[in-house]
């Protein structure tokens, strides 16, 4: 147990320390200096502001930037996207707003948009932008793959640094002020949209002094968002009252944005460490790392505790059965007279091996990403590389899931290993594919930029196809080639017939108990992890999340085991599937806390959101049902083998 909790804590610290110190392959750094041509230079006076799609937390819907009909780069460039960050729907592209290094600039025009409510074309832009405003969307700016940031103060004096800014806020008609209007007194109009249509962007560089390196390198990029009307669109001011656009227009309005840049020295920020002043600005990190600790300490307690009486009474057992002559060991009762039956197949053995099969491929996927991201691989600056690191190893571990599955199933005394094999491969990877390819559909009608292209599906079928199920076959000719496992006692020919169960040894109860403590230790984890996907938070704390995933396959372990043998010990010999439900009913719990958090912390609005929030929720109940399963499984296994295998049977 200590050298477990030493793991986490070590991978913990080792987490921090690359935080801090290191920074991700792949992701050089490029610096900037003054007044230098760009072709052929190792140092560059261009900054490219690039843009990626907005999203909100009143829709699941996320759109690509050009939909709300804001300012186009005429020599537009969209930035290669890994798998992830397909999946994840980032659509980053080229925005006309440039900058020249170190050349400061006050209220610059980029463009100016006119409409025209006579005409449908411009009245279903102006809704479009509006419904944008009221669902409080959200723009996501990068320079040199770097958020741009939106600091404010919010409670106890602290600053809170937003990866992202409103597109403007709405003062509704009866007057009550929604979201960022609150943070000027001149929005007060009723039924009015402010448009944040000037930022004032200040970029913080390290000057390169004794570094060793030509130029200068950005550390941190900030803006403040206005509503400014420009009294005169060629040459603004930038110091008009809001941009208002009412609820009720008619006729024309002119819309104009525009921009001021300044720049700011600051050599205390290494650039490797420049993401920091945004991860530490998190909201309740503080109480993010308390609860978790606290979490964990309990958690390895009661586990302390249940290894600790499990131990004890099994010792005291087998002392005693050993003890014990053959005529009064007929007298007995317990786990040891179901000896004979212990191992007796059972039913519906053929899902049962298809689910251990993918459980294990899905444990082992987890574990090596989890493992890469607590070495700060898969860190946020790194974009998509998690889903990427997680679809690509999922795909090639099609190997383990095709052998444990025959393997197992062989063990059942199943044959019919091609429907096994077929299973393994295609069952649920095809409920999550079909349940995916229905959002995805309701996405495309959507029109969301988290739509994925039909290219993409394809690509992905490939891979499954091309790539997982083959491997899949190859661990089942292997798996099948092998002698079912050996088992340390004979079963009978006749089944024991099952005395009467007490309430908390009937199979329901035991299950639902069952899951109870797994989800115990993680829900913490939970609530940050659905903050990281639903609320757009980013999520940067892998050191603790691979510590509590060891703490969740000990728990679920030792929770299986426990009632595993209390079940025998009241001579029931139906563990097997009792051995998996148990751990995989945790996945139960995981999504009443969906629900839960659906209505008590969102604020998702429409049945196009509420479809995508439960369908991308069951697939993640399943994949959690197969890995806590096949944990639970796999621990009850190797227990009921060593038990019956140290006692004297005959």
């Amino acid at each position: 147990m200590q050298s477990v909790v030493g793991l986490g804590l070590l991978c913990t610290l080792i987490a921090c320390r690359f935080c801090s110190g290191f920074y991700l392959p792949g992701l050089a750094p490029v610096s900037f200096c003054e007044g230098v041509k760009d072709s052929g230079d190792d140092c560059q006076s261009l900054i490219q502001l690039f843009v990626n799609r907005l999203d909100s937390v009143e829709s699941v819907l996320p759109y690509e930037y050009d939909v709300f009909d804001f300012c186009d780069d005429d020599q537009e460039k969209k930035s290669s996207e890994n798998l992830g960050q397909v999946l994840f729907g980032e659509r980053i592209e080229s925005s006309p707003y440039k900058f020249s290094f170190m050349k400061p600039n006050k209220c610059q025009k980029v463009c100016a948009k006119s409409y025209d409510t006579s005409r449908k074309d411009d009245q279903e832009k102006l809704d479009f932008l509006k419904n944008g405003i009221q669902l409080n969307y959200q723009h996501h700016w990068i320079v040199d793959n770097m958020p741009v940031t939106w600091c404010y103060d919010v409670e106890d004096d602290q600053k809170y640094c937003n990866p992202g800014f409103p597109i403007g806020c709405y003062v509704t008609a009866d007057g009550r002020v929604k979201d960022t209007c609150v943070i000027n007194s001149q929005f007060n109009k009723r039924n009015t949209f402010y448009i944040f249509n000037h930022v004032d962007i200040t970029i913080t560089y390290h000057s390169g002094e004794g570094e060793g390196w030509r130029g200068s390198r950005l550390v941190a990029a900030r803006l403040v968002p206005r509503s400014v009307k420009h009294g005169n669109a060629e040459n603004p001011t930038c110091d008009g009252p809001p941009m208002e656009l009412p609820g009720d227009l008619k006729g024309k309005l002119n819309l104009t944005y525009t921009y001021s840049i300044t720049y700011e020295k600051n050599n205390d920020i290494k650039w490797a460490s420049r993401w920091d002043y945004i991860l530490v600005s998190m909201p309740h990190t503080n109480i993010q790392w308390f609860s978790i600790m606290n979490s964990l300490v309990i958690v390895l307690f009661l586990s302390g505790m249940v290894a600790m009486i499990l131990l004890r009474t099994l010792h005291k057992d087998i002392a005693r059965y050993n003890q014990l002559d053959q005529e009064e060991a007929q007298e007995e009762s317990g786990w040891k007279q179901v000896h004979g039956d212990v191992f007796r197949p059972p039913r519906m053995g053929m899902l049962l091996s298809v689910f251990l099969g993918q459980g294990v491929q899905i444990s082992i996927m987890t574990f090596i990403t989890l493992f890469l991201a607590c070495l700060g691989f898969l860190s946020p600056a790194n974009r998509g590389a998690l889903m990427t690191c997680a679809v690509v190893l999922w795909v090639l571990l099609g190997t383990p899931a095709g052998y444990v599955s025959a393997r197992m199933y062989k063990t059942f005394g199943g044959e019919k290993w091609k429907t096994n094999v077929l299973l393994t491969a295609l069952l649920c990877p095809g409920v999550i594919f079909a349940d995916f390819f229905l959002m995805n559909l309701i996405l495309w009608v959507e029109g969301s930029s988290a739509a994925m292209p039909f290219g993409t599906l394809v690509a992905i079928l490939a891979m499954w196809f091309g790539i997982s199920v083959p491997l899949t076959f190859v661990g089942a000719y292997f798996g099948f080639k092998k002698q079912p496992i050996e088992q340390p006692v004979r079963t009978n020919q006749i089944p024991r017939q099952i005395p009467d169960q007490s309430f908390f040894t009937k199979p329901i109860p035991g299950i639902v108990m069952g899951g109870i403590l797994p989800f115990g230790c993680i829900f913490i984890q939970l609530f940050f992890i659905l903050n990281s996907i639903w609320s757009h938070q980013m999520y940067y704390m892998f050191g603790f999340l691979f510590l509590v995933f060891i703490i969740l396959l000990i728990t679920c372990s030792e929770a299986t085991i426990l009632l595993c043998y209390f079940h025998l010990c009241a001579e029931d010999y139906h563990w097997w599937w009792r051995a998996f439900l148990t751990s995989s009913f945790t996945a139960v719990y995981l999504f009443i806390y969906a629900v839960h958090y659906f209505f008590s912390k969102l604020q998702i609005i429409g049945a196009a959101s509420t479809i995508l929030y439960f369908g991308y929720t069951l697939i993640m109940v399943l994949i959690f049902f197969l890995f806590t399963g096949t944990i639970g499984f796999f621990a009850c296994f190797w227990f009921v083998s060593k038990i019956y295998s140290v006692v004297k049977v005959d």
